[in-house]
């Protein structure tokens, strides 16, 4: 298999450049002088960096964890009390150790290993863009009305994967339900999008990066500048461009989208505090589905006999779970690297990714792929247009969930699509295609938000039961041979109704409007 930029989960997906015509936290209260002066001391030692703290969800436990947070020489950034869970930054070298040793603590590490005074999805590559010429020419094809006379969107005949997942039949009897919202947990959404703009909820978007939550307006829109800021507007489209004569359609094209923002400037990092806040975000605000196409910075797999990793799979876990209480479905993409997340180990090369990546060796089982290994977390493969595993998905029996297309560029799909990856949404009024499972996330959050508009009062873990259960079967190929060259790329375990390819097999939009 040809090697997968080591980044976030997203495949790289190549945007069509094309801008469509005309349009578009008791301890004691305070410390000796003494002591305080020996932390100061301690925190001048090293740079300052970011810590989650964690302990028991309860207001007294807090509140003592952020007064032993001041006494160790740092500072509390924000405690979310609801799944005791307390941000903090420090210089002492010693900040982490200090904190395992406080009662109460039941984790504590570094989110990162950059300093704070300096700054990865799961798309492979870099998106392409649609020239004009090519939306005019299929523009009178796609007027055709269907058998329920509803009018295709311009682009829509290039997007073969609506098909593949049966979306567009699914749209001859609803678009979904505007009581539902999906949170873009992402690098932020350009709300300003023609294709964006009906469908986007502005009330509940957000920037959650550092960990404290920022509604103000705007602050949810991608960093101009930043790497992969064209990611969080891709994904939202997949998920929830409207049907309304424009660009593309969405999976669920009836339903609302937030942005909550998670990736830092420059680098577009997802480091742990960011994505826990997200998460709350989400759970306090209603949000009906969540889509996760990264994995979390600055670790690919967190070790939980690593303290450092172990507090971020400890706070990130509480996170999902809460999200998941409050009614929250969260989807998340199994990452670009064709590895077997089941297998006996594997080679990490890219970690810590926001410093000097040491290579090391895990277990996958023990190691986790955050927040995609997350129990109570939808794991999603990549398929391709003619429905096998995209050649840098990665897969792994008991890890994946369900199948949904994510591109790939060596399998070219039916006519009059032209391009074997998807093709979305881009800032400034752009569309283009991009590859990865992190396209395929939002095809699953699209057809997660079509049954829960299906069936309103449904929780969280009956959407997940039934994503599983429509879902199309799809058995193991005989031989995965993604480059042609005669040897397996991969091995696919299991049986045809449930396997490490597809998991409970490729997701089924029609299946999930039909009661």
């Amino acid at each position: 298999m040809a090697p997968v930029p080591p980044r976030r989960r997203r495949v790289a997906a190549v945007p069509l450049s094309f801008a469509v015509a005309g349009a578009l936290a008791c301890l004691p209260l305070a410390a000796s002088t003494a002591s305080a002066a020996g932390h100061q001391e301690k925190a001048a030692d090293g740079p300052a960096l970011s810590y989650v703290v964690n302990t028991k969800a309860n207001h007294g436990y807090v509140k003592k964890v952020e007064q032993a947070v001041r006494d160790a020489g740092g500072t509390v950034v924000i405690s979310y009390e609801q799944i005791g869970v307390v941000v903090a930054h420090s210089a002492n070298t010693d900040f982490a150790k200090e904190l395992r040793g406080v009662r109460g603590v039941q984790s504590a590490g570094a989110t990162r290993t950059a300093p704070l005074q300096s700054a990865a999805t799961t798309e492979v590559g870099v998106p392409e863009k649609v020239d004009a010429k090519t939306a005019a020419a299929l523009a009178p094809k796609s007027a055709k009305a269907s058998k329920a006379g509803l009018t295709r969107e311009p682009l829509e005949p290039l997007q073969w994967d609506l098909g593949a997942i049966k979306a567009d039949k699914a749209h001859e009897k609803t678009l979904g339900s505007r009581k539902v919202t999906v949170g873009v947990i992402d690098t932020g959404v350009d709300d300003s999008h023609p294709d964006l703009a009906p469908n986007f909820d502005k009330r509940d978007s957000v920037n959650c990066v550092g960990g404290k939550p920022d509604a103000s307006d705007g602050a949810w829109r991608p960093y101009p500048d930043s790497a992969g800021n064209y990611h969080g507007t891709h994904v939202a489209g997949t998920i929830a461009a409207a049907r309304n004569g424009i660009g593309v359609s969405g999976v669920a094209p009836g339903v609302k989208v937030a942005a909550i923002k998670v990736s830092q400037p420059g680098d577009s990092l997802f480091y742990p505090e960011s994505v826990v806040c997200g998460f709350v975000w989400a759970g306090e605000h209603g949000i009906d589905v969540t889509n996760n196409s990264y994995y979390v910075d600055p670790w690919y797999f967190n070790c939980v006999e690593d303290p450092d990793q172990k507090a971020i799979v400890d706070a990130i876990g509480r996170a999902t779970r809460f999200a998941e209480h409050k009614g929250t479905v969260n989807v998340a993409s199994a990452g670009n690297s064709n590895w077997d997340l089941d297998a006996d180990s594997i080679e990490d090369t890219t970690s810590p990714d926001d410093g000097t990546p040491t290579p090391r060796t895990v277990d996958p089982h023990k190691c986790f792929d955050v927040p995609t290994q997350l129990p109570g977390v939808v794991s999603v493969s990549a398929t391709g247009a003619k429905a096998g595993k995209s050649y840098y998905s990665n897969y792994g029996l008991g890890v994946i969930d369900v199948a949904a297309p994510g591109g790939d560029r060596r399998v070219l799909p039916d006519a009059p699509a032209v391009d074997g990856r998807i093709l979305s949404t881009l800032p400034d009024n752009q569309y283009g295609y991009l590859q990865g499972t992190s396209m395929a996330g939002p095809h699953v959050a699209g057809v997660a938000a079509l049954i829960k508009s299906t069936h309103p009062w449904a929780p969280s873990a009956v959407v997940q039961a039934l994503l599983k259960f429509e879902a199309d079967d799809v058995a193991c190929p005989t031989l995965y041979d993604s480059d042609g060259d005669g040897v397996a790329d991969a091995v696919c375990k299991g049986g045809k109704s449930y396997n490490g390819f597809y998991g409970h097999g490729i997701v089924d939009a029609l299946d999930a409007v039909e009661k």
